[in-house]
């Protein structure tokens, strides 16, 4: 009886994991950069990892459906076998859904060291209730 129950364990867990598309995104080179977000008292912080990426290839952006998009381009060269310079470029793509009670108008991005902050801060409604 244990057999058959981990068999169904392990059964429903393989037909409940997403289809990864290695392939796909081996093609078309895109890249999948480490990340997190973490929350704070008064801001939450999104990081990108980003080596060998300039700033000028970055794109932070607010979308419609609540959602903060970063885009990122890196160029590689190389030299071919005729010794000419020739470049390849890979692309990151990714949005992340912002959390709740976000003040949109004060987030900031910063980029340093091959590292892309992007930082949230908290907004708060209602009033103070002052302890006596």
């Amino acid at each position: 009886m244990g057999d058959d129950m981990a068999k169904d364990w392990f059964d429903i867990e393989l037909s409940s994991l997403p289809t990864i598309k290695i392939w796909d995104d081996w093609e078309q080179k895109i890249l999948k950069p480490l990340s997190y977000l973490k929350e704070m008292e008064s801001k939450w912080i999104l990081k990108f990892d980003l080596p060998l990426v300039e700033k000028k290839d970055i794109n932070v952006y607010l979308a419609e459906n609540n959602m903060i998009v970063v885009e990122a381009k890196l160029k590689e060269r190389y030299i071919d076998s005729k010794g000419a310079h020739n470049f390849e470029y890979e692309y990151f793509k990714s949005g992340v859904k912002m959390p709740r009670n976000i003040d949109t108008k004060n987030i900031s991005a910063h980029f340093k060291d091959g590292q892309l902050t992007i930082t949230m801060p908290k907004l708060y409604k209602g009033s103070k209730i002052e302890i006596q």
